[in-house]
């Protein structure tokens, strides 16, 4: 009788598993307090920027722009779950909140007017690019761990 011999997750699956939750539990957070309209935690994540002109900003959103924030966040933290349980529908997952990414900050980059109020400063310049980044690098190790056999 045979049985199944389960291969050892490697440490490098924990290590990625873990920032990919913590990175994507933040963007979830974020998504959150901004939908339910804090203006406590607007205030604070947009110094100097008046909340109700943050909000009028976001409402502007296109609704492709408004799906695809939500495509990216939550694609994310569940691709993260499923990377740590070894779940082959984490490349599935990441490849959904990549596709939210390109839809939402890249209207962001692309057509959004600049939020009235807001400095420009380099990290208003570099936070979207590391956002991007970030989701290209979890699509690639989430495919290549399925490619290997880590995830089943």
């Amino acid at each position: 009788m045979q049985q199944a011999v389960s291969a050892r997750t490697p440490a490098h699956l924990w290590i990625v598993g873990i920032l990919a939750l913590l990175w994507n539990c933040f963007g979830a957070y974020d998504y959150t307090m901004s939908n339910m309209r804090d203006a406590d935690y607007i205030r604070s994540a947009m110094p100097g920027v008046d909340p109700s002109v943050a909000l009028a900003w976001m409402d502007a959103f296109p609704i492709y722009a408004k799906i695809g924030w939500a495509l990216g966040v939550w694609g994310g933290l569940l691709g993260a779950i499923l990377l740590l349980i070894r779940s082959r529908y984490a490349v599935w997952a990441f490849a959904v909140s990549m596709l939210g990414i390109v839809l939402s900050i890249g209207w962001q980059l692309v057509a959004a007017p600049p939020i009235p109020g807001a400095t420009q400063s380099g990290m208003t310049k570099i936070i979207p690019i590391v956002v991007i980044v970030i989701g290209l690098f979890l699509l690639w190790y989430s495919w290549n761990a399925e490619k290997k056999g880590v995830l089943r």
